[in-house]
């Protein structure tokens, strides 16, 4: 028997009964609505002359075009909704209209109120004795100006970890009685290239609202690295932290009565621009207890 199936059409030919004959051949095709109801009558009469060997028939409905074409489509709508939802999430975040919070500082403020003072700072008194000109500017920025002081505008305290760098920040803030700004380095880095350096002036423009006050940045080194010398691609993000970073502190005017101080434990590995003057051009050191 040979059998040939040609897209929605199969024909062929039975084998032959006997040597020397022509095998019978047949042909079948996709019936039409009118021919499937003819064949099921046909059938139909048989069975009924025929109750021992009737023919079990059961029809199946064909799928619509409608519903092939939508399990076709379906998959590729799925992929596209997704990718519509990310654009939209991620222009949410670090777009610039109202209610897109992704490129605001997460600084914490300290009021003064509750504050602490150089009595809970103990076994640092030459680091004290360091910032003491910092705590009179912002007690009476006034006198300082008719005198015509000058002021640090950055303060870098350097040690090794534990040594209350960050207390005595503080303290500096609770003895000239000053909001106090606090964040860490690793928090202005997002994915995201420009949202570090969003969150860097959305930082200084509170400060300035505050003035006069001190910004704390804890663990600059984690934006504040030399530049230049990863090859990462990734090193982007940071270096623009970086950026907003000196430029926000070279738009300090002298008497803006913000004061940033910084703490870090690898003074080597600090950008040269940061310790340049103007910025964090005293170095103050905080050795371990010596009580």
């Amino acid at each position: 028997m040979t059998v040939v199936v040609a897209e929605n059409r199969i024909h062929g030919q039975f084998a032959p009964k006997a040597p020397g004959e022509t095998g019978e051949g047949f042909r079948t095709v996709v019936p039409t609505d009118d021919l499937l109801t003819e064949i099921l009558g046909e059938v139909e009469t048989y069975n009924r002359e025929h109750p021992t060997r009737a023919i079990a028939v059961q029809v199946q409905p064909r799928a619509s075009a409608y519903l092939i074409a939508m399990i076709q489509i379906l998959p590729w709508l799925l992929i596209g909704g997704i990718i519509i939802a990310l654009v939209w999430r991620h222009q949410k975040m670090v777009g610039s209209g109202n209610g897109h919070s992704f490129g605001k500082s997460r600084a914490r403020l300290a009021t003064p109120g509750g504050k602490v003072t150089f009595a809970d700072v103990a076994g640092v008194e030459e680091a004290k004795d360091e910032v003491f000109e910092v705590i009179e500017f912002l007690r009476d920025p006034e006198r300082f100006r008719r005198l015509g002081g000058r002021i640090p505008r950055g303060v870098l305290l350097v040690g090794p970890p534990g040594t209350g760098k960050t207390l005595l920040a503080r303290a500096v803030a609770g003895e000239a009685g000053v909001p106090f700004f606090s964040i860490s380095g690793s928090d202005f880095v997002e994915m995201f290239v420009g949202v570090g350096a969003s969150r860097v002036r959305d930082l200084f423009r509170q400060a300035r609202e505050h003035a006069p006050c001190i910004v704390f940045l804890d663990e600059i080194d984690a934006v504040g690295r030399r530049r230049g010398v990863t090859a990462a691609g990734g090193s982007e993000e940071r270096e623009q932290t970086l950026n907003a970073i000196l430029v926000e502190m070279d738009g300090f005017e002298s008497d803006s009565g913000v004061i940033v101080v910084a703490a870090s434990n690898r003074p080597d590995v600090l950008d040269p621009a940061l310790l340049r003057p103007g910025r964090f051009d005293r170095e103050i050191t905080v050795d371990l207890a010596d009580m």
